[in-house]
């Protein structure tokens, strides 16, 4: 009997190992973001009662996604901060001065992975270093794979979209003023969300 429960247990072991998706090993390689149908947005509290929504029209970013073992898929995206856009001009004016981003200081706002794993199903985790002005700190941002198709152009696409809370502060961006109701104009809390669309490079 202890036999056969030993014997058991090695061969649930081995049948508990996940064998690879073809279909997600022909995804391996090299990709370009398409910002012309990816978006990088954000929404903050605006006086203690409604959200600001907002994103940055100007991105450009690689990935390089491995099918076979999702670990060692990377990412890297540069966003231009001048991009910024919120839908009224004199707020965007405030965003991209001294008082919060210093565009002019500081062009870029960059992310570059450090880990990546799939936390189940079509669900994953990547984690790398966001830095905003001269600050740098990690980030894990969870990401839900929309899958993959090739286009009328003859290009191979894939599709992801998740998000990501930060504060603020933790990147240097403290600006405020108090409300003579209580409370603060702006949020430390920031809920940034990203939908990429990114195009395979040709082998």
């Amino acid at each position: 009997m202890a036999l056969f429960n030993r014997k058991s247990a090695t061969t649930t072991a081995v049948a508990e190992k996940p064998a690879v998706d073809p279909a997600l090993a022909a995804l391996t390689g090299t990709y370009t973001i398409d910002p012309a149908h990816s978006s990088i947005g954000f929404t903050v509290r605006h006086a203690m009662v409604t959200n600001v929504r907002g994103s940055f029209g100007e991105h450009e970013g690689t990935l390089v996604l491995n099918g076979t073992d999702p670990h060692h898929s990377t990412a890297s995206i540069d966003v231009k901060i001048a991009s910024i856009d919120t839908g009224i001009a004199d707020r965007d004016g405030h965003l991209r001065s001294g008082d919060f981003f210093d565009a002019e200081a500081f062009p870029l706002m960059t992310f570059r992975s450090t880990s990546a794993e799939q936390l189940g199903g079509d669900t994953y985790r990547i984690t790398g270093d966001l830095t905003i002005k001269d600050v740098t700190r990690p980030l894990s941002i969870d990401l839900e794979f929309n899958g993959s198709a090739t286009d009328p152009y003859g290009n191979q696409r894939v599709g992801f979209e998740g998000g990501a809370t930060i504060l603020r502060s933790d990147w240097g961006l403290t600006w405020n003023a108090a409300l003579e109701t209580g409370g603060v104009m702006v949020s430390d809390k920031v809920k940034l969300t990203f939908d990429i669309s990114a195009i395979k490079a040709a082998a």
